[in-house]
């Protein structure tokens, strides 16, 4: 599936958090305006925003259940992106130039094949 933009997005985050499966990531406070969202720091010291369904616990030490990233991406209002994975209100998108990250689903106009209207 695909989805174009419907307004321009821009990374809130440079350095975001990531882990692989297993490794321990220190999590804290729920988002308020996400709250499947926890605050979450990796072993490098690099914090974000998580899906409470990649980590085991919500909260001091936990583990990572699944390999993550919260790489945002940069869009311009009506690029299309092929949609990958979807969570808590977001979609892991892949741009026309192969570059991958999340992007807001309030942001998307899913269409079923590329170029849909």
């Amino acid at each position: 599936m695909y989805a174009r933009l419907l307004r321009d997005y821009r990374t809130q985050y440079h350095d975001p958090v990531r882990f692989a499966r297993g490794e321990t990531v220190q999590a804290a406070q729920r988002d308020t305006e996400w709250p499947q969202y926890l605050w979450a720091t990796d072993a490098a010291g690099r914090s974000g925003w998580v899906h409470q369904d990649y980590l085991e616990g919500d909260r001091g030490s936990v583990i990572a259940v699944r390999d993550y990233s919260a790489q945002e991406l940069d869009a311009a209002a009506g690029e299309t992106v092929r949609l990958i994975e979807q969570a808590g209100g977001w979609w892991w998108v892949e741009n026309e130039r192969g570059e991958q990250g999340w992007l807001p689903a309030r942001d998307l106009s899913i269409e079923q094949e590329r170029g849909d209207a």
